[in-house]
């Protein structure tokens, strides 16, 4: 026979009321099996744990001893199973999610973010910031477990939901004649006015998940735009658009990057807007991951 919990709990039951007939009606057992298990116990330990007599029953020192053990291991075990639970309820735990440059500009996502670890302070979140191509292979290679990024076709190993849409904007110099007597703040354009126009944007290796997007917005408007010029990064772009090199199409999320001469406006063109997801592997989730998604997607809506 082997030492088991119940033979702790048994014992420290008997040690705090120093009564076997009190430990028992607290155990909701009779007195003679919780001798019984006393004395096994005493067997499996080799020493005598309680002086009993007629009048009272006490602590031996090697009782005493067991006593602080006894604690300390029962409160380890409690603390173990409860964390063990908290994981299986996605309270606590690490999660890896990657966002994009821009989409913590959209004051919905802070906003998100914000409530879930109101929600859930024992996750630790580690966010780490890549373009929507690297946070697939990220997922893929189990180096992420979430990805927000902007929509794509995404390989069959991977599956997303809609979180929200970030509107595209078109980035105008500020002298072009489109905006002739208008607020660059009110405005609306329609795309099928730029068809001439020389246009500036992202290039598809990138990553950053408009590229095609914007090349489907010109064709839905009866033209291929001439793309004159390509960069990496959105400040890149805004500075080509101010620098006279062309128009440009990018999330409204950007407007914050002020350049002088650029300006964003308002697109009416239908579909002008990029969907923002939350992606991760379809044979991986685990409780964590469905209430962070569940939460996010929440959160986002209320907001």
């Amino acid at each position: 026979m082997s030492l088991e919990l119940r033979h702790l709990r048994y014992f420290l039951a008997v040690a705090d009321t120093l009564h076997f007939g009190r430990a028992a009606e607290r155990l909701g057992m009779s007195q003679p099996p919780l001798s019984q298990q006393i004395r096994q116990l005493e067997t499996l330990v080799g020493a005598h744990l309680f002086v009993r007599s007629h009048r009272r029953v006490q602590l031996t020192p090697a009782g005493e001893v067991l006593l602080e053990q006894a604690r300390e291991i029962l409160q380890r075990v409690d603390t173990a199973v409860d964390r063990v639970q908290r994981a299986q309820r996605g309270e606590s735990g690490e999660l890896r999610v990657g966002l994009t440059r821009a989409t913590p500009l959209l004051p919905q996502i802070p906003r998100a973010f914000f409530a879930y670890r109101q929600q859930r302070p024992q996750v630790q979140l580690q966010l780490r910031e890549m373009n929507s191509l690297r946070q697939i292979d990220a997922l893929l290679a189990n180096e992420l477990d979430v990805g927000i990024i902007r929509k794509r076709v995404l390989p069959s190993e991977l599956v997303a939901k809609r979180l929200l849409d970030d509107p595209l904007a078109l980035v105008v110099h500020a002298t072009h004649p489109a905006l002739a007597g208008k607020d660059p703040d009110t405005a609306t354009l329609s795309l099928r006015q730029f068809a001439l126009d020389p246009f500036v944007g992202f290039s598809r290796d990138a990553g950053a998940g408009i590229h095609d997007h914007v090349i489907m917005l010109c064709r839905n408007a009866g033209f291929s735009p001439r793309i004159v010029q390509e960069a990496g990064e959105s400040s890149t772009l805004i500075s080509l658009v101010a620098a006279g090199l062309g128009v440009c199409v990018l999330p409204s999320s950007c407007s914050h990057i002020q350049v002088d001469g650029a300006c964003f406006v308002a697109l009416s063109d239908r579909g002008a807007a990029s969907e923002i997801q939350l992606a991760w592997r379809r044979e991986a989730v685990t409780p964590l991951m469905r209430q962070f998604i569940g939460l996010m997607r929440q959160e986002v809506v209320r907001g």
